[in-house]
């Protein structure tokens, strides 16, 4: 099997397993899909988080 496999090869591949490991596949990459768009959402949340303006703790001595 080549290490990285072409869209056509995944394909074929897919299209060469049962039907409920299909289900169950397309199941785990809409989750994985999820998360991502969550994860992009959450980033615009915590921009300020790198404004140097506003690093209350950079002079902070411990």
């Amino acid at each position: 099997m080549n290490v990285n496999p072409t869209v056509e090869e995944i394909k074929e591949m897919i299209f060469r397993l049962p039907l409920q490991e299909v289900v169950v596949l397309i199941q785990d990459i809409e989750e994985r899909l999820e998360t991502l768009d969550i994860m992009q959402l959450a980033e615009t949340g915590f921009k300020e988080w790198n404004d140097t303006e506003e690093d209350i703790y950079s002079s902070y001595q411990y």
